[in-house]
């Protein structure tokens, strides 16, 4: 499995972002669909980039009652809804409107409809944390990864698997596992020899609350994700596998990119040119962006320091947080 700076961190006491930790508008992405390639346009004149995602996958995006996030930068508000997006998709997806000189436009909609509501044409492109898969690739086109991520399991951290350090000893424990529906982590579940299949969830919020009521011993997520979840309950933990002992196939999650419709690779090249414009392809920068917008979610102005701290190890690796 391809490793970034992510890659450092090693059984991480992690917490699990509760059921409630954001307010889920609802809002309606009935807009009218647009010809392959063009946008709408707005009242300022400027044309509209449309981007779905669920604004409940935090740190990548998520939902919150304010305009501004604990360091000024600017969220912005969903389509059709009183409520705020920021994250780390929100972030990237402003900046690629602004080097369009287009307006951003935030459309909040349920992991498991996201792309049929992009074949309707309710927005232009994807921009929700998706790793691109080859099952993926024959509905959608695709930009060049925005993000690199690894994967981990979250376990209980007083419970039997605290301890485990490699895929081959959950082999043969029973163990009950979980994910989210319609990711490219479904996969993952079977390569856990023995493993009981239970049910999978809509969002990772309710993956990690079936772990923390021991619904589920295994959830397997990205590592980002379990790390933002850090900052509000500390019953369950991280869990980074060795590359010589975790789950193979895994490579396609690693790589996050954008999604246009199939035919639209007229807005899939001009996001991709925005993107190089950027010089977004830079790891360095793609990591820098996620430390911060992770100490920007709601629930990390009452984190501890310590929590705090271990986000920041987590991230960048013992040797590098020190150093700097």
């Amino acid at each position: 499995m391809k490793k970034n700076r992510f890659g450092k961190s090693v059984l991480t006491t992690a917490i699990v972002s509760s059921m409630g930790l954001f307010a889920l508008a609802g809002c309606s992405t009935g807009t009218a669909a647009t010809t392959a390639g063009e946008t709408g346009g707005s009242a300022s004149g400027k044309e509209v980039l449309k981007v779905g995602m669920e604004c409940a996958y935090a740190p990548f995006n998520w939902t919150q009652d304010e305009e501004t996030t604990p360091d000024g930068s600017k969220a912005v508000k969903i389509y059709d809804s009183t409520f705020y997006a920021y994250g780390y998709d929100v972030a990237v997806s402003q900046m690629i409107a602004d080097q369009l000189g287009m307006e951003l436009e935030i459309h909040k909609v349920e992991w498991s409809s996201i792309g049929i509501s992009l074949d309707a044409g309710d927005y232009d492109c994807i921009i929700a944390g998706m790793g691109r898969t080859k099952e993926r690739e024959m509905s959608y086109s695709f930009t060049t990864p925005y993000y690199y991520r690894d994967n981990c399991i979250v376990v209980k951290a007083d419970g039997a698997y605290k301890d485990v350090t490699g895929l081959s000893q959950l082999a043969g424990t029973g163990c009950k596992v979980t994910t989210q529906l319609g990711t490219g982590w479904i996969p993952l579940l079977d390569q856990i020899d023995g493993a009981v299949t239970g049910s999978n969830y809509e969002t990772t919020s309710e993956c990690f609350m079936a772990v923390s009521n021991g619904v589920a011993d295994i959830c397997i997520v990205d590592l980002p994700t379990a790390q933002s979840a850090l900052l509000t309950n500390k019953d369950l933990k991280i869990i980074t596998f060795d590359e010589n002992d975790s789950f193979s196939g895994d490579e396609e999650m690693v790589n996050v990119c954008i999604a246009t419709r199939k035919s639209d690779t007229a807005l899939r090249d001009k996001i991709q040119g925005a993107m190089d414009a950027l010089g977004w392809s830079d790891k360095a920068k793609m990591d820098d962006l996620m430390a911060k917008v992770i100490g920007q979610q709601p629930a990390a102005s009452n984190a501890p320091a310590e929590a705090e701290l271990m986000i920041d190890i987590a991230i960048f690796g013992k040797e590098d947080y020190f150093i700097a």
